[in-house]
């Protein structure tokens, strides 16, 4: 990786963690490489060397060395990249703020809708209810903001805009509508969707949902 320059990002199409270094990247104007990580035939040498403990992607080459974790991805590019427009906000509090509910979309939302297509019987229904409960949640943080940090699309915003996507198979494994369940967060994600750092970042509803089913054949669920 000695004498790289430039950003490089290694990432896999459908991955929110990915997608969401994506939009700030856009967000953000700078220009990057990307390289797509087949991971369902295996880890590339690069990865494993650039990222040598989880082994997984995103990661951020920037002039040869590597950034890790998307959420700490997302952080560099507003230390490194003072210039450019800041996720986060420059309030103390608020950038608290903003890193809390970030995190828990990080921990909460996507493991909860593998449950959502993995489980079944009474397992699937608690899964069922954490994902409406995490919904409420977020519907409660957004309130009548336009976006999570106000008027500007930001932090939060870009940490959780991924999961738009993945919203259709969470309704269609949960039976249950985000939109019924948590309406200010549908009609974020509509105002996500029109931006065209999201837009250019995501993969359709369907595409998602088709890949859920590679992976329940992968898993063996029925």
């Amino acid at each position: 990786m000695a004498g790289e320059k430039g950003l490089v990002l290694l990432d896999f199409w459908v991955s929110p963690f990915g997608q969401r270094c994506r939009i700030a990247l856009a967000e953000k104007g700078l220009p990057y490489e990307y390289v797509e990580e087949n991971l369902m035939a295996g880890k590339s040498d690069r990865l494993l060397r650039s990222n040598p403990i989880h082994k997984k992607i995103p990661v951020l080459l920037h002039d040869g060395r590597p950034v890790n974790e998307s959420l700490i991805i997302l952080n560099y590019l507003d230390d490194a990249f003072p210039d450019t427009p800041s996720l986060l906000p420059s309030d103390p509090y608020q950038r608290a703020q903003a890193r809390f509910w970030a995190d828990y979309v990080d921990k909460k939302v996507y493991d909860c809708g593998t449950r959502l297509w993995k489980l079944k019987g009474e397992p699937h229904a608690q899964a069922r209810a954490d994902m409406v409960e995490i919904l409420k949640n977020l519907d409660g943080a957004l309130g009548d903001k336009a976006f999570f940090g106000g008027h500007a699309f930001g932090f939060v915003d870009a940490a959780f805009a991924p999961f738009t996507s993945w919203f259709h198979s969470y309704e269609k494994y949960g039976e249950f509508s985000v939109a019924e369940v948590a309406p200010k967060i549908a009609a974020w994600a509509k105002r996500c969707g029109e931006r065209e750092s999201v837009a250019k970042s995501l993969y359709s509803p369907d595409k998602i949902y088709e890949f859920i089913g590679v992976l329940k054949k992968m898993h063996g669920v029925e």
